[in-house]
């Protein structure tokens, strides 16, 4: 890596890729997308569009390859791939990677940076929080909806690195809020803490954030379902903050009314989702640890039966 010049790869161009990708090509950075499909043949013809309240950008001209092989070697992979195509993702990078690449991982899940690091080695990892509301509206079109547009990561075991700085600079520079995370783990887990619960919640219900928030009945489940994670992670050896379940509800009444968590929006459409590595994890760690996660366990079971009859 050199200080000025990064060769990004983004792999997964939906929301987050999108968004951050832009962003970086709008400032003139050597960045790569791989896309396929529809989506690929919109940002060959006519770029990359972002729109939202504090964005409005177009790259005309965006380098997008089908095929990870026509990117050559990356100094940086934004790893934006959705959990369920994470596995496949990692196979395709392979000729991406070379001795120096740092692959940073976006995942809305607390698995996916041991899953790449398995693949790729555990060097090769900067485990890293996106705090932006995003999706793919279109082809080639990424909707932010809000959210700072941060992307905060860090070295495995939280060091300061050369790597970690440069890459901070950059994205900074492209007006990427990069804020260094105290333990890069707790802020995983912090987030995750908040997505999972609302996202099952949401997924069950067929209801959005301010729906949710407002009834005491359905505001206690997520208080419940909350306090669940934060027990299942301070038993993998993750410490949250004391009071992390009511800063994390005081979070979501700052969100839109009409606000909802991917998973929500993919399981009521019949899509691929990541109930699996969301409320799934919860439950599959909590048993792994012995920690109880009755709540999380309802809703995952409602919300899987939900999923097969909005795919069938």
């Amino acid at each position: 890596m050199t200080e000025h010049h990064l060769k990004f790869a983004v792999v997964g161009v939906g929301g987050l890729g999108g968004f951050f990708g832009g962003r970086l090509a709008a400032a003139g950075h050597d960045v790569t997308f791989v896309a396929r499909g529809a989506h690929l043949d919109v940002l060959r013809r006519d770029g990359l569009t972002v729109r939202g309240p504090d964005t409005d950008l177009h790259v005309e001209r965006v380098r997008a390859v089908g095929d990870s092989q026509d990117v050559g070697e990356a100094d940086v992979v934004l790893l934006c791939v959705k959990m369920a195509q994470l596995d496949e993702a990692l196979e395709r990078l392979k000729p991406v990677i070379g001795p120096g690449t740092a692959v940073v991982t976006v995942q809305n899940g607390v698995d996916a940076p041991q899953q790449v690091a398995d693949a790729l080695g555990r060097d090769a990892v900067l485990p890293g929080i996106a705090r932006v509301n995003t999706y793919l509206e279109a082809p080639g079109v990424v909707r932010h909806v809000g959210g700072l547009g941060a992307l905060a990561f860090a070295e495995w075991d939280n060091r300061p690195s050369d790597r970690v700085r440069q890459l901070r600079a950059v994205l900074g520079a492209a007006g990427v809020k990069s804020p260094a995370p105290d333990d890069v783990w707790a802020d995983l887990w912090a987030k995750f803490l908040f997505v999972a619960p609302c996202g099952g919640l949401g997924a069950v219900t067929g209801e959005p954030f301010g729906v949710l928030r407002s009834r005491p009945g359905t505001r206690a489940v997520l208080r419940d379902a909350m306090t669940e994670v934060q027990a299942v992670a301070g038993a993998r050896g993750v410490a949250l903050p004391d009071d992390i379940v009511a800063t994390s509800l005081d979070f979501l009444d700052r969100q839109p009314a009409e606000g909802t968590p991917s998973l929500h929006r993919d399981i009521l459409a019949g899509r691929p989702n990541e109930l699996e590595a969301w409320t799934g994890a919860v439950v599959r760690l909590g048993a792994a640890t012995g920690t109880p996660t009755p709540v999380n366990s309802l809703l995952y079971e409602l919300a899987a039966l939900r999923a097969d009859r909005a795919a069938n």
